[in-house]
């Protein structure tokens, strides 16, 4: 019997998205597959977190894509890209739990790469006066991932409804980082 790859890290970032000190043999059971073959496919935790890592970088990249974040009012693409990253949401936020993906030499360029995508959206709106200027896009940057990872910890333990995640998070955001118009 073959095992799909994709299926077993998807099991895999569904449990330790709400166990981050799920087992590999928890994690094989949620898979539905023996502990021997999750390990013929993943040596040990590590490598499967290196899998996630990929698998959840190919997904916000994409999630990026969707929203279209260099086109229209840069208020309107944070929108959009909050949208966008919700179902991953969860995933994002087991990742930036794992010290070991972001440690020395082996941090992997996907982050850099989002990370730029995302302070240039903000950078955007700071040129078309949406934003304030007072704040660096990288902070902003640094505000936008804390809150998706929060709001999905929160949806995922029951304190806040599913359906108001993309709310709070636009809502919060903007309004801190919307530039006030004087009178």
């Amino acid at each position: 019997m073959s095992v799909d790859r994709t299926q077993v890290l998807r099991a895999a970032a569904a449990l330790l998205t709400r166990k981050a000190t799920a087992t590999m043999d928890e994690v094989a059971r949620a898979a539905g597959i023996g502990r021997a073959t999750l390990h013929r496919h993943f040596a040990g935790r590590d490598a499967l977190v290196r899998a996630l890592e990929e698998l959840g970088l190919q997904e916000l990249e994409a999630a990026h894509d969707r929203a279209r974040i260099d086109e229209g009012p840069a208020d309107g693409a944070v929108r959009r890209l909050v949208a966008e990253v919700e179902p991953v949401a969860p995933l994002l936020s087991f990742l930036v739990t794992e010290n070991q993906l972001f440690e020395g030499d082996q941090q992997n360029e996907g982050w850099e790469r989002l990370d730029a995508r995302v302070s240039a959206l903000f950078r955007r709106g700071q040129e078309q006066g949406v934003f304030r200027i007072d704040l660096t896009p990288a902070w902003l940057t640094e505000a936008f991932y804390g809150l998706v990872g929060s709001g999905a910890w929160a949806v995922q333990d029951g304190r806040v409804a599913a359906k108001d995640f993309q709310y709070m998070i636009v809502e919060l955001l903007l309004g801190g980082a919307r530039r006030s118009v004087e009178k």
